[in-house]
């Protein structure tokens, strides 16, 4: 059986995920070190909360070596909510802090709104295809099985921004503005909602994860 290990740096929502995988059938670990981390099949980055205090808790368990190899190896990776925007280049959140740095972009504050949206957007939002792509696009990704328009759980006040347009698996429309909710690079996933917290649709979503390993 696929080791999956889930990075345990202080800012995730750990109980929720490790519950939902488990009801999937799957037998997570928590990680704290760089031994564990480089020892897992695939990996797994929740969070909540702010990106300097994110990327100061991974540095102080010496865990951000021990990521990007990871990411570097090919091996599966998955970040959640903070995880996905953490894997990326840098943060604009109480100014600017460097990423992991695994995928290209940045990490912005939402734009002014139109009337009536708030931030942070505390919200079931429905994911849809991106502009540049096709009904084909998600196989082989954990969206393979879920259908264009299903809504997920989002609480997020910062977006992930990637350099690359082809990098933008899945997007969704809050108060006017467009953003990317789910980014594919290689190996690597990051999923600004919350699946764990997003009933059957987030549990397919980790199921789908799960059967790719």
């Amino acid at each position: 059986m696929k080791t999956v290990a889930i990075v345990d740096y202080g800012a995730g929502n750990l109980f929720s995920l490790v519950k939902a995988l488990r009801f999937l059938g799957a037998s997570p670990t928590l990680v704290e070190t760089p031994e564990a981390v480089e020892g897992s099949d695939a990996l797994i980055i929740p969070g909540v909360g702010a990106f300097p205090a994110g990327m100061k808790a991974l540095q102080e368990r010496g865990l951000v070596s021990a990521i990007q190899a990871s990411a570097q190896s090919g091996k599966h990776l998955l970040g959640i909510c903070l995880g996905a925007q953490l894997l990326m280049s840098g943060g604009y959140e109480f100014g600017y802090t460097q990423g992991l740095g695994c995928v290209p972009g940045r990490v912005i504050k939402f734009p002014n709104l139109a009337p009536g949206y708030r931030v942070p957007n505390i919200n079931w939002n429905p994911v849809e295809l991106p502009e540049h792509a096709n009904t084909d696009s998600w196989q082989g990704t954990p969206l393979a099985h879920t259908l264009p328009g299903s809504h997920f759980y989002f609480v997020h006040s910062f977006v992930c921004e990637p350099d690359n347009s082809q990098d933008v698996l899945a997007q969704t429309t809050y108060g006017g503005f467009s953003f990317c909710c789910v980014y594919r690079r290689g190996n690597m996933v990051g999923s600004q909602f919350h699946p764990e917290k997003s009933g059957e649709v987030g549990l397919q979503f980790l199921k789908t994860f799960l059967d790719l390993l």
